[in-house]
């Protein structure tokens, strides 16, 4: 089990994640029982700041964005609570948990498909606003153009529709309509791998900017570590649906504890053809979520694993103020 951070104690916790599992079970024979179960996410946990931006990374599956969207209650979780504010998400239903979803919206990776293509974009902006029936008919449209105009679009644009757009104009508008309902807390779900590299730092930079202008907190979901370290406070990295090592961003770039950290940093590319990194290669695939290995689960790929990896899980803990691994080589 995971213990609760105690880093940072003199900013407040916005999000508390505890335990937090996501299992999907899979199921066969004539009374369709439960043959196996994939962990997605097991027994997660870990604090956003309020005004911070925790970044989230790992490989493609690791259960990244079953994370972000079981925060959010999109997915329903297996068990475990997340805290807002210390008020519990997954106790709460009807009219309270209406009014906490204003405060925590989210960014699609794929604006395209998260935008309904027979709706003008204004009229997706305005379908939040007029949910939580949120001012006049006047006050809501004044809401939608000043968040389009926030994003760098013009007014005009509230009129087109979302094929009429390219793929950066799309995830503007994707920040607007999160924008709209006034949020504190907002998870980007890998936001910018879709883009090209120059959109890539426009949107980044309207992120940041919009941040600082309305305090906004963020977990900023990637499998991009150049990204993540030009946005983020804190990085968490995650393996196999478990949290393996986190840190502030600057600590885990320079000082990785944990063998998977370090190997995915080696992949970093330099853009100096003169200076040779060495690269740390890990041999065999991703183990399934539906047969993880016992013990460490990174053990099988780990070119440093010990006997005791194989067979008892390490504790996830923290090595040095705000530096947390799971790692038996990091005790």
């Amino acid at each position: 089990m995971n213990e609760p951070m105690k880093t940072h104690t003199a900013r407040m916790e916005l999000i508390q994640v505890r335990n937090l599992k996501k299992y999907y079970a899979v199921r066969g024979g004539f009374f369709q029982q439960v043959k196996a179960n994939g962990k997605a996410v097991d027994d997660v946990s870990f604090e956003i700041y309020d005004g911070e931006t925790l970044g989230l990374v790992g490989e493609s599956g690791c259960g990244k964005t079953t994370i972000g969207r079981t925060m959010l209650r999109l997915i329903e979780p297996t068990s475990g609570e997340v805290y807002y504010e210390g008020n519990n998400i997954f106790h709460m239903s009807g009219g309270p948990l209406r009014a906490i979803r204003r405060n925590m919206q989210i960014i699609f990776q794929d604006p395209f498909s998260s935008l309904d293509p027979r709706m003008p974009v204004g009229e997706s902006i305005l379908e939040g606003l007029r949910i939580n029936r949120i001012g006049t008919r006047k006050e809501q449209f004044d809401i939608m153009i000043e968040v389009l105009r926030k994003v760098g679009l013009e007014d005009y644009h509230a009129r087109r529709y979302p094929h009429e757009f390219s793929g950066g104009q799309r995830q503007r508008i994707g920040i607007a309509r999160a924008l709209a309902l006034r949020p504190r807390f907002i998870i980007c779900d890998e936001p910018v791998s879709a883009l090209d590299v120059s959109i890539q730092s426009q949107v980044l930079n309207i992120l940041k900017d919009l941040q600082e202008e309305f305090g906004l907190t963020y977990l900023f979901i990637a499998h991009n570590l150049s990204v993540v370290e030009h946005i983020s406070d804190r990085v968490a990295v995650m393996y196999l649906g478990k949290i393996v090592e986190l840190a502030h961003r600057e600590e885990i770039f320079r000082n990785p504890l944990h063998p998977y950290t370090q190997a995915l940093l080696s992949a970093i590319p330099i853009p100096d053809p003169s200076i040779r990194k060495k690269r740390i290669i890990l041999k065999g695939d991703v183990p399934s979520l539906f047969n993880p290995p016992s013990g460490c689960r990174f053990h099988p790929r780990c070119p440093f694993a010990i006997e005791q990896c194989m067979v008892e899980t390490p504790p996830y803990r923290e090595v040095k103020k705000g530096h947390f691994s799971a790692c038996w080589l990091n005790g």
